[in-house]
């Protein structure tokens, strides 16, 4: 449905005279291929310590960067999020990461983000950061549907409050995509953006389990490509409607190198 004239949309935000930079920014690094692996909601349990441990080691022969798309806890306990940082330990390439719905569940996702950085990952927000020359920017974002069916903010205040959150989302994505000045840039979302990577869920979840709102902030940039998760039983690929890749790479979503996570050459 098309948003109401009522809504208090935030508009674009104006060309910065004096852009802020980017975490350990790197804009003048010469372009050189870097693999970025990527995956989504591992739900990491309270009796599951050691679980990711190979993979991660193995991570450390096949990547030179993670991205964690969210949802790296079950329930958002602080036990769960214990055994995702000491697994986490054995990586010797840098992470960057979102949280997801999950991690929100009880209600301390500020504690799980600060257990994970402990344990050396980079948790993106309004901060972004670069990497051999690749910037990462990322938010969990939220729902509210696609196209022409989007929620708008219109009638009562919950539904006001629920478009909302997404918003608000979509403002932090751009104060970080506003930091970067690097030629090549990724997202790192939990929800997703398009509708395409969604397909495969039941059509009357779409509204949970993305926005478009999110891929309009994305297209006002040149991005590289965008991962997500959330959608365990959604597609793999899709794209903004400015054509900018996006992957689902949630852990059940099957990827084209068959394994847990997606690697991609950039």
């Amino acid at each position: 449905m098309q948003e109401a004239v009522k809504t208090e949309a935030r508009k674009p935000l104006p060309p910065d005279p004096k852009p802020t930079r980017a975490a350990n920014d790197e804009a003048v690094a010469p372009p050189e291929t870097v693999r970025i692996a990527a995956l989504g909601d591992l739900h990491m349990k309270e009796d599951a310590a050691g679980f990711y441990k190979n993979l991660f080691l193995e991570l450390n022969d096949t990547a030179d960067i993670l991205c964690l798309a969210g949802d790296l806890t079950d329930f958002g306990r602080t036990k769960e999020a214990e055994n995702l940082a000491e697994d986490l330990r054995h990586l010797k390439i840098p992470v960057v990461a979102v949280l997801g719905n999950h991690d929100y569940e009880s209600g301390q996702p500020e504690e799980v983000a600060r257990i994970l950085r402990q344990a050396g990952v980079c948790m993106l927000g309004e901060t972004a950061h670069v990497h051999r020359g690749i910037g990462f920017a990322g938010v969990k974002g939220f729902g509210g549907g696609f196209g022409r069916r989007m929620l708008g903010a219109f009638g009562e205040p919950a539904v006001k409050a629920f478009v909302q959150e997404t918003l608000d989302e979509c403002h932090k994505l751009e104060i970080a995509l506003r930091s970067l000045h690097t030629e090549k840039k990724i997202v790192v979302l939990h929800y997703s953006p398009v509708e395409e990577t969604v397909v495969g869920e039941p059509e009357q979840i779409f509204p949970y389990l993305g926005c478009s709102r999110l891929a309009e902030t994305i297209d006002r940039y040149d991005i590289t490509a965008v991962v997500h998760g959330h959608a365990h039983r959604g597609s793999y690929r899709g794209k903004t409607p400015k054509g900018i890749p996006v992957f689902n790479v949630a852990a059940n979503i099957e990827k084209e190198n068959g394994k847990l996570y997606s690697v991609m050459e950039v």
